[in-house]
């Protein structure tokens, strides 16, 4: 099921790895094959989680995370919940998928895709790390954006609201690779923080863990990860 804890130490830390998914089998490959060492070099117990949508209606990467935070914490009392797109690789080691004790933690803060700088002030994509109170505090991620975009600046958004602040891996740290991210064939434009589609201080207490509504199809586990499956 993607589980490991070193087998000649206790671990310190126990971090689910959460990663939402839909038909992008050459990046989860990709993925497991370099995340499943790294994790095992930083001596952490975890287990990787595959949230998977079925269907052919819009993404929501989003209410994927929910459901993942929700099925992980059936299976232990996790320390950390590391929230990763599929399309990422860590450059370095010591970036340690652990969470900070006080505030989530946004752990993406290079990415090459960016010319390793962050695209805006208040980007909060790529990989993040939260406890679950971090996460319960802030009422987990918004339901309600369907299709691509948007709900990381709505988490950005409710940290605050929520009365904590992001804390930031140092970009020597925070290094990323974009899979299948080609410099030359991708249109320079100046990056801005796209617009709002929700009014996330009215809607953040009523849209999220408490009120998350699925139908879990499957859990499955497979020798690199666990599936989750839902509708």
């Amino acid at each position: 099921g993607g589980h490991y804890r070193p087998p000649h130490c206790f671990a310190r830390y126990k971090s689910a790895i959460l990663v939402a998914y839909r038909n992008q089998e050459k990046h989860l490959r990709h993925l497991l094959y370099y995340i499943h060492p790294f994790l095992q070099r930083q001596q952490l117990a975890y287990t990787i989680y595959l949230i998977q949508q079925v269907g052919t209606g819009s993404f929501n990467q989003a209410k994927l995370l929910n459901v993942g935070v929700r099925e992980a914490m059936k299976d232990e009392e996790w320390d950390c919940l590391v929230l990763h797109d599929i399309d990422l690789v860590p450059e370095n080691d010591y970036n340690l998928y652990i969470c900070d004790e006080y505030y989530p933690k946004h752990m993406a803060s290079a990415m090459d895709k960016f010319q390793y700088t962050l695209p805006y002030k208040s980007f909060f994509g790529g990989v993040s790390a939260l406890t679950p109170e971090h996460y319960m505090k802030m009422n987990g991620f918004p339901n309600t954006y369907w299709g691509d975009g948007g709900e990381n600046d709505d988490i950005a958004t409710r940290i605050h609201l929520a009365g904590m602040k992001i804390v930031r891996t140092s970009p020597h740290l925070g290094r990323y690779r974009v899979m299948d991210y080609n410099e030359e064939t991708e249109i320079q434009e100046p990056w801005s923080r796209p617009p709002s589609r929700h009014n996330t201080r009215k809607t953040w207490k009523a849209d999220g863990m408490n009120t998350l509504q699925f139908r879990l199809l499957s859990r499955t586990k497979h020798p690199l990860y666990t599936k989750i499956t839902v509708d």
